[in-house]
């Protein structure tokens, strides 16, 4: 008697065994794509939590200012009338110029590490730029007032005093203490930052790029100017947009050099103030209510101006990139 065939469909065990191993991936994948979206929403709903927090514990300044606020110049506890302006042209003006004094020798350090330093010079060079941002800024506040000061009073602001003096920028006494002292520091606060963004994103230049610039007969500077800095422009203005997001909300080192006058004036020799060292020297002494919450609020403003010039850098950024994805 013949036995029957089966006619059922096999079931492959190579198969059998993928599907599995295809199911188990698949579930895996869907758990790391579910964390990592919790930890991206965290970071969101902590920014969000921050701004509610600043604005609900503002509210007191901002429904008795409103705008006035970030136009009035006067800082009146015993009266309770508040004005956000010096603090924030302190804030500016001391930014920028750390900025101005950072950023050429910050390219140039970064440059040379590169592009022409010896080999055996690169690490101990980086290592001691980087160490320099570890430096607590108190430390950096302190050497600000017992050596910085002395130089930038004589033979600095006495020089551009004399030689200067009939230029707003460099009327007054020299005090020493006042918005040149505060840029000072920050440069040498953000000088680290800049250098070592500077300095990654030009080592990150690929070596054809130096290779056909010599090959076309380029010296050397023409292939650094031509070749490498054009190619890593938009790590360049990070690392200056890191910088100056530092030199913005630094606090305590320009605290102490700056003289905490609350005023606008023209002179980098005048005392003055930012927003920073307004809430560090203030917020002790503050009273519940309008003088709590105007300190609030110049964190608040604080918070959006640092926004805003992350906003314009990405812009710069995106725009500069585009326009070399255009030329290629």
């Amino acid at each position: 008697m013949a036995m029957k065939r089966n006619t059922a469909n096999p079931v492959t065990p190579g198969l059998a065994g993928n599907q599995r191993s295809s199911h188990r991936f698949g579930f895996s994948d869907r758990i790391f794509s579910n964390t990592t979206l919790v930890f991206a929403m965290v970071i969101a709903a902590l920014l969000v939590g921050l701004v509610i927090i600043l604005v609900k514990d503002a509210m007191p300044a901002i429904t008795r200012f409103g705008f006035s606020f970030i136009t009035s110049s006067t800082w009146d506890p015993v009266k309770e009338i508040y004005g956000a302006l010096p603090a924030i042209y302190g804030t500016l003006l001391s930014s920028a110029i750390g900025l101005l004094i950072a950023v050429p020798i910050s390219l140039g350090a970064a440059i040379f590490l590169v592009e022409l330093s010896p080999r055996w010079l690169q690490g101990p060079a980086s290592f001691i730029i980087e160490m320099l941002a570890a430096i607590p800024s108190v430390i950096i506040g302190l050497w600000g007032i017992f050596v910085l000061v002395p130089v930038v009073r004589s033979p600095i602001e006495s020089w551009l005093g004399k030689n200067l003096g009939g230029l707003p920028l460099f009327q007054g006494p020299p005090f020493g203490v006042g918005f040149l002292a505060a840029g000072i520091i920050l440069a040498i606060m953000i000088l680290p930052i800049i250098t070592a963004v500077s300095r990654d994103a030009i080592r990150a230049v690929p070596n054809e790029q130096r290779e056909a610039m010599f090959a076309l007969g380029a010296t050397r500077w023409e292939m650094i100017n031509k070749a490498v800095l054009p190619y890593c422009r938009s790590g360049i203005i990070g690392g200056i947009i890191l910088g100056l997001g530092r030199a913005l909300g630094e606090t305590m080192a320009v605290t102490m050099v700056i003289g905490n006058s609350y005023k606008l004036t023209p002179s980098l020799f005048s005392p003055g103030n930012t927003i920073a060292s307004t809430i560090a020297s203030q917020f002790g002494e503050a009273s519940a209510g309008v003088s709590v919450g105007s300190l609030i609020e110049l964190a608040l403003i604080l918070f959006g101006v640092t926004l805003l010039v992350n906003i314009v850098a990405r812009t710069l950024v995106w725009r500069m990139t585009s326009m070399k994805a255009a030329k290629k």
